[in-house]
């Protein structure tokens, strides 16, 4: 996306070496191609005022959206340091890739910024060879199961870069340099930190260097520590050393600030708090079941289930591939095919409310979508046989959740579930949060209760109606299938644990019977291992704990 003043100043010059350097010079040499762009070439605003003509420009720009085939979404690697499994506090080592071939160039940083200027010379591809070879390396390394960590140096400077991976895996760093100069510490070079194991150090940097084109480019630079601090030694001399959860507190400190304006105060001072918590043990995985062991199923028998949707509503394809894996056949069936006859709800064994945004939310969280049901007299009464049959199930999911949840009275054994309210925080929440299966009747969490496993959540209404003494007493009726819990397994009251501040974490309920189940969080966004953005490292299965959600329907459905 160009976007230029052209016609002022020196603007179509410039216009046209930046074109030049990428689309003939840097694109040719990566051996990539641009397939489609578009520009905005009018920056440059007239206007008369006191007599005078005044204007406004902007300056040149150049924003590129980078895309990739990715054989295999499970070899990603993060910022993540990591310590467990062996690893071990000393057992790795840092590396430092340097593309900027030790320039350090300082021109537009944030460095510079911050004092208030702009720099001379800004960092350079100089060598695209360099890159490609540094980029192959990097994609055999991860191959071969040599990386542990992975981050970029040219958003922030190296400082910036062994700061959030030491936050990201909640460790301290020794780092060992030649140099410890600001310049070292913030250049916004091309380049990268990586992690490894210390008996693979030689054997990455080999690969690293081999063609040459990275040799004297690629530095150890340290490891992690146990004292959680965060420790620069230039020439075995301490030059800087703080504790990680004050460099958390320095770094989170803009955006909360921020967060305290834009959103509820409240729930951004429970996160800032939250984050600067030295004994938060992170996400994790405790399960009360055996995720592989799974009942015999005739598999020349699918039962079918109506994958349901409205106007709006975006979770369904997630949905459905989760539901055909348990050995269902999954059926497309949007609310117009009910309400012009096409389809049947008596063909199925299970109705499953998918999530998103049913007509906007307008009517508020799934109130039009329940309207739709309750306001059509032969609709309602084929939801209220279903609903009946004792050989049907359903599940609702955010969005269906919150439909679910407003058709309580035609569905039995529902009396007591709440409706869903505008989060606490005053924000869409999407986040990757823990939950805990509480004892319930409900089929779909049969044998799960007491595990502890992360799910997504992401919606803007999942806060219950419930008030406390309404929450205390459907956690005792058994309707309660989920909570919301701390990273230490305690019932999450705060936010973020609690995203959107629902009483005692309620966040799934059932009917008494249990045929019946709805929850905000979305089991069928996690049903795989690959769907993750986290799970323990030693987490082999294709199937994500939530897996067993699905079998268990399919087990109850015969």
């Amino acid at each position: 996306n160009w976007m230029a003043a052209c016609g002022h100043g020196d603007e179509d010059a410039h216009l046209f070496e930046t074109v030049k350097a990428v689309g003939m010079d840097l694109c040719p040499a990566l051996g990539i191609c641009i397939p489609v762009g578009k520009d905005s070439l009018s920056m440059k605003t007239v206007w008369q005022e006191d007599d005078q003509e005044r204007a406004v420009v902007s300056p040149l720009s150049l924003i590129i959206t980078a895309f990739a085939p990715v054989a295999d979404v499970r070899m990603s690697l993060t910022p993540q340091l990591r310590t467990e499994q062996g690893h071990g506090i000393k057992n790795t080592d840092l590396i430092l890739i340097d593309l900027g071939a030790g320039k350090n160039r300082l021109g537009g940083s944030a460095l510079t910024q911050v004092f208030n200027q702009l720099g001379d010379t800004a960092p350079d591809l100089d060598d695209p060879q360099r890159l490609k070879s540094f980029f192959r390396s990097i994609q055999l390394l991860n191959e071969a199961d040599l990386l542990l960590a992975y981050h970029d140096r040219s958003d922030g400077g190296l400082f910036t870069t062994l700061c959030e991976m030491a936050l990201a895996g909640r460790t301290g760093i020794d780092i060992q340099l030649e140099d410890a100069s600001l310049s070292t510490l913030f250049t916004e070079e091309l380049g990268a930190v990586v992690q490894v194991k210390h008996e693979y150090r030689d054997q990455v940097i080999k690969c690293l260097t081999s063609d040459g084109l990275l040799a004297d480019q690629v530095y150890v630079i340290g490891t992690t520590n146990e004292s959680k601090q965060i420790n620069i030694i230039e020439n075995g001399k301490t030059v800087y050393s703080e504790d990680l959860m004050e460099i958390q507190r320095i770094w989170s400190s803009t955006s909360f600030h921020m967060q305290k304006l834009r959103d509820n105060p409240v729930c951004a001072e429970q996160e800032y708090q939250a984050l600067q918590n030295p004994d938060d043990p992170g996400l994790h995985v405790s399960l009360t079941y055996k995720p592989d062991q799974t009942p015999f199923i005739n598999t020349g028998l699918k039962p079918k289930v109506a994958i349901l949707r409205e106007q709006g509503v975006n979770g369904h394809i997630e949905m459905a591939a989760a539901f055909d894996r348990a050995g269902f056949a999954s059926v497309d069936v949007h609310m117009s095919d009910l309400i012009n006859g096409r389809i049947q709800l008596d063909e199925f064994r299970g109705l499953i409310a998918c999530g998103g945004f049913s007509y906007g939310d307008v009517l508020g969280a799934g109130g039009g979508w329940a309207k739709t049901i309750l306001f059509h007299d032969e609709l309602k009464d084929h939801f209220t046989e279903f609903f009946a049959r004792s050989d049907s199930f359903t599940l609702g999911v955010c969005n269906g959740c919150q439909m679910l949840a407003q058709l309580k009275d035609i569905i039995p054994g529902a009396d007591h579930w709440p409706i869903f309210l505008r989060n606490k925080s005053e924000q869409f929440e999407a986040r990757l949060i823990m939950v805990q299966v509480q004892e319930s009747p409900s089929i779909l969490l049969k044998g799960m209760a007491g595990s502890r496993i992360p799910i997504i959540v992401a919606h803007g209404e999942g806060r219950t109606s419930y008030s406390p003494e309404e929450s205390q007493n459907a956690i005792e009726k058994g309707i309660v299938s989920l909570q919301y819990i701390t990273n230490a397994g305690e019932v999450a009251r705060d936010y973020p644990a609690n995203p959107n501040g629902s009483e005692l974490g309620i966040t799934g309920l059932t009917t008494l019977d249990g045929r019946v189940t709805i929850m905000m969080p979305h089991p069928e966004r996690v049903f795989l291992r690959k769907q993750y953005s986290w799970l323990p490292p030693d987490w082999k299965q294709e199937d994500g704990p939530w897996m067993q959600l699905f079998r268990n329907a399919r087990s109850w459905a015969g």
